[in-house]
């Protein structure tokens, strides 16, 4: 198997388990990665998570040219922004996750930093999370609104809409957005309640122990 029919393989089995918990449902999410010649596979517009075919999947050239497989996701400004801003990102995951989007509804988060310091997992996949407004799906916007970060954020929460996260490759991409649901979803357990969250002392010792970006 080639390095590419593999990673074909590898998005398709990550979005399957995603969407077998409920992550993302119906023809919601998005996933690219970059291919070993420097182009992209991306998911197809109005593709399950659950049934996608590896044949199928959007290939573009090292160009941007759109040259195999289905027509590609609508939210390709978005993805593209992340590409063009972080050198580091080798694969872009967006998802429609349920716990996410409610804790982006609140009026009280912090847009700069969207996750409460519940855990250090967050923290040390994510760094801080920044929020961005409503935007139409598909709207370009997106993307400049992404472009406005400079690469300093790996991770976006869509207001009402759903998280999108780089990551060095596709694993780490979409290991990091679970933990990103995961969080927002024990915030949401939890914020009514009394609790213990992490304090700056122990942020600052996650963020240098793991060399974690924290913009601030």
């Amino acid at each position: 198997m080639t390095n590419d029919s593999k990673l074909r393989e590898t998005i398709c089995m990550l979005a399957k388990s995603m969407f077998d918990r409920g992550l993302t449902g119906g023809s919601s999410g998005n996933i690219s990665a970059r291919t070993s010649d420097g182009g992209l596979l991306v998911t197809p517009t109005g593709s399950c998570f659950g049934r996608l075919d590896p044949g199928r999947l959007s290939l573009f050239d090292a160009t941007g040219a759109h040259i195999g497989g289905d027509k590609p996701t609508k939210e390709m400004p978005l993805h593209s922004a992340f590409y063009e801003t972080r050198s580091t990102a080798g694969a872009v995951v967006h998802l429609h996750s349920c716990h996410s989007v409610a804790l982006s509804m609140m009026e009280d988060v912090d847009a700069d930093n969207f996750l409460p310091p519940l855990t250090p997992y967050a923290i040390m996949k994510l760094g801080k999370v920044k929020l961005l407004p409503v935007f139409l799906p598909g709207d370009p916007a997106m993307g400049d609104a992404v472009r406005g970060l400079a690469g300093k954020r790996s991770a976006v929460m869509l207001a009402n809409h759903g998280p999108v996260v780089a990551g060095k490759d596709v694993e780490a991409a979409c290991y990091a957005i679970e933990e990103l649901e995961d969080t927002a979803r024990l915030e949401m357990m939890t914020r009514s309640l009394p609790r213990r969250m992490m304090n700056a002392a122990q942020i600052n010792d996650i963020v240098t122990k793991f060399q974690v970006e924290w913009d601030d």
